[in-house]
């Protein structure tokens, strides 16, 4: 494969030259252009300050004449650098002819695309191609508005990562695949992983990005959706950080998805069920309307497809007006000719209007394929800090679905349950009174739920240690509560059903 070329974007270095990016790999390596070394060399400001597309403290940390210093400059900050200088420690010749390198002038270099050291999960060191002015600041870094540029990481891409179960498998899709970073991650567990993109730019750079971070090469198709794709080929993941924006039109390729309000996100989850082998997972981000007159719940409920357990997650709303301004920031239009600006926000604000749209969610879709009789559909809000990576976590909730659908009451009670670990319980009232007016049982760990219960549900989760069953525990109880035993056993249930739902009970046995 050779170089790919945009009419307004710049050459990309050839894809088909595997042994210049293993020894350009090498030399990056070896100068501790890490994301380690690049914290070191910078220090947590100005590195925190590259996340805000803000280049100039990277810059005046940079001044030195090291090759980590050097690298710094020349792939992440588009700086041209001495020939001479950067020859002592890179394959320059080599970076040249296959594209990696351009020659600046008579004695200088500089680079054809922005390379982001970045950390995997198990301390691996990896490498995000992007198209020039990506690599750092998410979408806002770009200073472009060329419809086929390829962003480098940003934070829903590292979100998608972290919620991602990653249990091995045999086949991986990652699709609209942009920089690679989800192929990346699937590589490490997947024995096949195929990625897929509308734009052909976009699976040149995720080719350049596996093999600059040494991972094996992906089966690439160039295509929307799952058009490139065989009708009858299963996945036992798919994943798909897609350009999820509502917007009127789709200017910007690597966010907008080209059809009318959310429909690119309901498409996508209607099909992927489908693509799915048993027990697969599916995993999304995604935006989705607030219809006036529409339970969002309910909408969002009707796109899951036949045949799946969902769990939907919506962590974001925002109103139209703050969706269109984060998004014309995004593309940088709030810095050009006003009336342009007020023109495009006017057209944002008339495509919500025609559609009855009050506001846009955002979340997470995760859905699993099942062969159960009655799917189960979680549907809910939860706008709190959680602690990543959750791929255990979505997993785990999954399985609790499959043990709580195949336990009747009778089988709850005659079940073996264990507290979670690192859950508290607080007791709120007022100060002074002699019982609390409710008492809260809150997770350190995971979706770091808080879930209210009473007496008997604290006394229950407190003593459950996977020794004896919860129907001899709520025995116990009653005699100490002076309680009908018989009632007790029968009122109960549903608030274990709640807590083993939720993560605060796991059985035992």
């Amino acid at each position: 494969m050779g170089g790919v070329s945009d009419a307004t974007l710049s050459p990309l270095p050839f894809a088909d030259r595997p042994d210049v990016a293993a020894r350009l790999r090498e030399a990056l390596l070896a100068a501790s252009f890490t994301a380690d070394g690049l914290l070191d060399l910078l220090g947590a400001p100005a590195y925190a300050a590259l996340a805000r597309s803000e280049t100039v403290p990277a810059l005046r940390a940079t001044r030195g004449d090291t090759p980590l210093e050097t690298l710094v400059r020349l792939f992440l900050l588009q700086q041209p650098v001495p020939h001479a200088r950067v020859e002592e420690f890179l394959p320059v010749r080599a970076c040249v002819e296959s594209g990696w390198l351009a020659r600046v002038g008579a004695d200088e270099v500089t680079a054809t695309v922005d390379v982001r050291p970045f950390g995997g999960p198990d301390g691996e060191d990896w490498f995000i191609v992007s198209d020039l002015g990506c690599a750092v600041g998410g979408a806002g870094g770009i200073g472009s508005r060329d419809e086929g540029v390829v962003l480098g990481v940003g934070g829903a891409s590292t979100t998608l990562a972290g919620i991602t179960v990653r249990t091995p498998v045999s086949s991986a899709l990652d699709l609209g695949t942009g920089s690679g970073i989800q192929a990346l991650h699937a590589a490490r567990h997947a024995t096949r992983v195929t990625a897929t993109d509308l734009n052909p730019r976009a699976l040149h750079i995720t080719a350049l990005t596996l093999a600059l971070s040494g991972a094996p090469a992906a089966d690439l198709r160039e295509g929307s959706l799952f058009e490139p794709l065989p009708h009858d080929e299963r996945y036992d993941l798919v994943v798909s950080n897609p350009p999820f924006v509502i917007s009127p039109g789709a200017r910007l390729t690597y966010r907008d998805g080209g059809m009318g309000g959310d429909d690119l996100c309901r498409s996508l989850v209607q099909g992927a069920g489908e693509r799915l082998t048993e027990g697969g997972f599916a995993q999304f981000l995604a935006n989705w309307q607030h219809v006036e007159g529409e339970d969002w719940q309910d909408r969002l409920r009707s796109w899951v497809p036949r045949g799946c357990d969902a769990w939907i997650v919506q962590r974001e709303v925002q109103d139209v007006t703050q969706y269109a301004e984060l998004w014309l920031r995004d593309a940088g239009d709030h810095r050009g000719d006003q009336a342009e600006y007020q023109a495009r926000y006017d057209a944002w604000l008339d495509e919500f209007e025609a559609r009855k749209v009050k506001a846009v969610g955002f979340g997470w879709i995760t859905l699993r394929r099942t062969a159960a009789a009655e799917p189960v559909i979680t549907v809910e809000e939860w706008p709190h800090p959680v602690e990543q990576p959750l791929g255990d976590t979505v997993r785990a909730h999954f399985e609790r679905l499959d043990y709580l659908r195949a336990h009747d009451d009778a089988a709850l009670l005659a079940g073996h349950f264990r507290l979670a670990g690192e859950i508290v319980q607080e007791q709120v009232g007022m100060p002074g009174a002699e019982d609390p007016e409710h008492v809260v049982l809150r997770q350190h760990r995971g979706m770091r739920r808080a879930t209210k219960v009473d007496t008997v549900g604290a006394g229950f989760a407190g003593v459950c240690d996977g020794s004896l069953s919860a129907g001899r525990i709520l025995d116990a109880i009653a005699q100490l509560v002076g309680e009908d035993p018989v009632s007790l056993r029968d009122r109960t249930p549903a608030q274990i059903r709640l807590l083993v739902e939720q993560g605060f009970l796991e059985p035992a046995r």
